[in-house]
């Protein structure tokens, strides 16, 4: 489970000040502009390459938990920079990081094991998210990241926006807004020549048209969904932004520490009774960290997140949030998700289950106890509550016992950030030669 710690990822001040280098070494050429603020005031920041209007979009640091996407975005630029064809006809546009308050609050960028990187873990709620966002609230309640973003899209009106996601452990998969035809088979030469496991059943895909081995065409609006509890609606998300234009979207997804059993087509011998067992032990492990979250003595400045921004601000007598709070929200955020998962899991599974498929949710219901719990955890620790002890024996056990059940070996950061920016590369020709054929 450890590797190499020098391997790391670079934090967004890094980022920034490697994008400012190459745009003072070829003014002509590249242009840093500041395209909007997070809620506490730091800069969103864009890199563009290139002057023609056709645009490709590159959006790194949506998920404060998935870091990859800001190295794989600069190793882009600089490629597209030192390349005439990379950008003939074609500008390249790279938002380094959508979210930096998130990315100042995950503080695992030299992770030596899973329980490392979950020691210093954060990701927002999902309505704190600026690509979810605006599928899960109305216009007048968005956070400024997300309007950003959008407001980026209809300027930029990019033919292709590609967003750069990563998973902790797992394998490689991409999701798209509309069909890129070509891109299945070079996507999976590239894995294969890493030594990365595409990932054949997502259940962040779960019963989305598939175009090739980990390639995952979204369903059209109101195809009837395998999780009902999940009731965002993804077109209104900043990733369906581009349609207005003609454009369309991938995520490329990309794991941190591999696993070989999320790219196993074998029919599973029993999906419904491992599923049954996965929602079991969901509910446990949430509702252990609920036990620990109830005797939690937390201060006010804690209570504070959980208010409105508006009733907060109305309020004069209030604390101001504790610089942490975020991860208490998260977490409660996490645990509410379970009892409706844990019901839609006991549903019986689609004909012809695959292992991978079983093994993907397996890994989720994994992930929303652990991920609920660090948050948590950071939050006691800070507290000094004691109960920080408990929920500690529990992150550790549930850490060993991922790794393990798993078989997880860690993937090269340079692998990583090869396989994302090669499948980028690959989606962007790919688009363009679909788009000037229309």
């Amino acid at each position: 489970m450890s590797h190499l710690t020098e391997q790391h990822y670079p934090r967004v001040k890094e980022l920034v000040l490697s994008a400012r280098v190459l745009a003072a070494e070829q003014p002509w050429l590249c242009r840093l502009r500041r395209v909007g603020s997070s809620r506490s005031g730091r800069p969103l920041q864009l890199l563009s390459i290139g002057h023609a209007t056709r645009a490709v979009l590159v959006v790194a640091g949506a998920h404060a938990n998935e870091p990859v996407g800001g190295p794989t975005a600069l190793h882009l630029a600089r490629r597209v920079a030192a390349d005439h064809r990379l950008r003939t006809g074609t500008s390249w546009h790279f938002l380094l990081c959508a979210d930096p308050d998130g990315a100042s609050l995950h503080r695992s960028l030299r992770p030596a094991s899973l329980l490392d990187y979950h020691r210093h873990f954060f990701r927002p709620a999902g309505p704190e998210q600026p690509e979810w966002a605006p599928s899960v609230l109305p216009p007048d309640r968005l956070p400024p990241e997300a309007t950003a973003l959008l407001r980026l899209i209809d300027e930029l009106q990019p033919y292709l926006q590609v967003s750069l996601h990563g998973t902790d452990l797992g394998g490689t998969w991409v999701q798209l807004t509309r069909e890129i035809p070509g891109l299945a088979e070079p996507f999976a030469k590239s894995a294969a020549q890493l030594h990365i496991p595409v990932e054949t059943g997502t259940s962040d895909a779960a019963g989305w048209p598939v175009t090739g081995p980990g390639v995952h065409v979204m369903p059209r609006p109101g195809t009837e969904v395998p999780f009902p509890s999940l009731p965002e609606d993804v077109t209104r998300s900043t990733w369906y932004r581009a349609h207005r234009y003609g454009g369309m979207t991938a995520i490329v997804e990309v794991p941190m520490w591999a696993s070989d059993l999320v790219d196993d087509s074998r029919p599973h011998p029993d999906p419904g009774g491992a599923l049954r067992q996965v929602s079991r032990r969901l509910r446990t492990q949430a509702e252990q960290v609920e036990q620990v979250l109830a005797r939690a003595r937390l201060g006010r400045s804690y209570s504070a997140a959980f208010l409105d921004p508006r009733d907060a601000a109305a309020d004069t007598d209030a604390e101001p949030p504790h610089p942490l709070a975020p991860l208490l929200r998260a977490s409660r955020w996490a645990l509410d998700l379970v009892p409706g998962l844990a019901d839609d899991w006991l549903q019986p599974p689609p004909a012809g289950a695959t292992r991978t498929y079983v093994s993907s949710i397996d890994a989720f219901g994994r992930r929303l106890p652990l991920r609920a719990g660090a948050m948590l955890l950071r939050t006691l620790k800070a507290a000094g509550d004691p109960a920080a002890q408990e929920l500690d024996r529990l992150v550790v056990r549930w850490c060993e016992e991922f790794a393990t059940a798993f078989r997880a070996r860690w993937v090269p950061l340079e692998h990583q950030v090869e396989h994302q920016a090669r499948t980028v590369l690959t989606a962007a020709r790919h688009a363009r030669v679909d788009a000037d054929a229309a």
